[in-house]
């Protein structure tokens, strides 16, 4: 996955957005304001941020040496993802649930506006 398919991934969710709260190098990507993934996207390897239920985060670590625990993040809640190191889509299935465990986590009538296929 190249950065260009990644940041085009990540801003394909409903309602998603991308800032730059940390600096002009950093995209953060949203939804209803909050964060699901974070990379730099002119990073070599590129690596991307992503949250993720503990329990499977864990797992992943251990069978995975391109995921660990979340750079400048919550390690028990985020992981950094080298996108370089696997396969295409498992980065997109990683970052589909980070979206959904963000989504999940707001508001009933937000969720509901959000609802997409």
């Amino acid at each position: 996955m190249t950065p260009a398919q990644l940041r085009a991934f990540c801003l394909a969710f409903t309602d998603a957005s991308e800032d730059f709260p940390f600096g002009p190098d950093t995209s953060v990507f949203k939804v209803a304001g909050k964060m699901f993934a974070l990379a730099s996207l002119d990073a070599r390897p590129l690596r991307v941020n992503l949250k993720c239920d503990p329990e499977i985060a864990v797992r992943l670590r251990a069978e995975h040496p391109a995921v660990v625990p979340g750079y400048h993040m919550n390690k028990r809640h985020w992981n950094t993802v080298t996108v370089t190191e696997l396969p295409d889509r498992m980065v997109r299935e990683l970052i589909e649930d980070s979206y959904d465990l963000v989504v999940a986590g707001l508001p009933r009538a937000v969720r509901l506006r959000l609802d997409r296929p």
